[in-house]
């Protein structure tokens, strides 16, 4: 029998691991990035509404938000650079949810 590949799994299933499990995979951290620029385009038109309603201390609110969430995201690159990402079939196995027939079979022989 075939064991299932990275191929095999979706991609919610894959970012649902990688919530579950230790380390970060290559899916997770594609759906990690969409977040955080959808976040910073958010926070552009918040910012920019800001601006053109002529409220400072709220503009300086919502520019401080920017600044906290580009940091975040620059330091999780950081993080990932160092420590690097884990393949799907990684966290499966670390999860007990791989079948490991062929372990079996050499156990029995």
């Amino acid at each position: 029998m075939e064991r299932p590949g990275s191929n095999d799994i979706s991609s919610a299933k894959a970012v649902l691991l990688g919530a579950l499990a230790s380390g970060v995979n290559g899916p997770t951290w594609l759906a990690l990035k969409i977040i955080f620029l959808l976040l910073g385009v958010c926070l552009t038109a918040l910012l920019s509404l800001a601006y053109s309603s002529s409220d400072f201390i709220i503009a300086g609110h919502v520019l401080l938000l920017v600044i906290i969430g580009s940091m975040l995201f620059i330091l999780l690159n950081g993080f990932l650079a160092q420590t690097g990402l884990v393949s799907v079939e990684q966290q499966m196995k670390e999860m007990g949810m791989l079948n490991n027939e062929g372990n079996e079979k050499d156990k029995r022989n």
